[in-house]
């Protein structure tokens, strides 16, 4: 599986969580880009869709849960972009609530590099020579 190419749009408001998650990902072959919360994530995603999303739950304006919600009711192609939910909320029903909303996978924060990686690869798929 390859990340080459892959372009990942991290939706958190913390800005080192932001800059933690980008430097790992440039790292690792991802293109990256940000935003700050769910109303800024669909603005960006309309104008240049994302491979994958990293979403927060806890955000001002759209919350994780919100933008995942209107993300996969929306009838454009950027509805089905993979999505892996990274948060603080840790409970049973937080990660039945974003799995329900349409999150791929979810983790409790803090999140080790290598763990990263390994959820965002899952995601991405085959990339062109592996096996299948």
């Amino acid at each position: 599986m390859s990340a080459a190419g892959q372009r990942v749009l991290i939706v958190d408001d913390a800005s080192l969580v932001r800059l933690y998650y980008r430097e790992i990902l440039e790292r690792a072959g991802f293109q990256s880009d940000e935003a700050l919360n769910g109303v800024e994530a669909l603005e960006k995603l309309l104008l240049c869709p994302a491979d994958l999303l990293i979403v927060d739950i806890n955000m001002p304006k759209m919350d994780g849960l919100t933008f995942l919600r209107t993300l996969r009711a929306g009838e454009l192609a950027i509805a089905s972009i993979p999505v892996l939910m990274i948060s603080t909320e840790a409970g049973a029903s937080d990660i039945l609530a974003a799995r329900t909303a349409g999150a791929n996978f979810y983790l409790v924060k803090p999140v080790q590099p290598e763990i990263l990686i390994r959820y965002l690869t899952m995601l991405c798929g085959p990339g062109p020579g592996d096996p299948p």
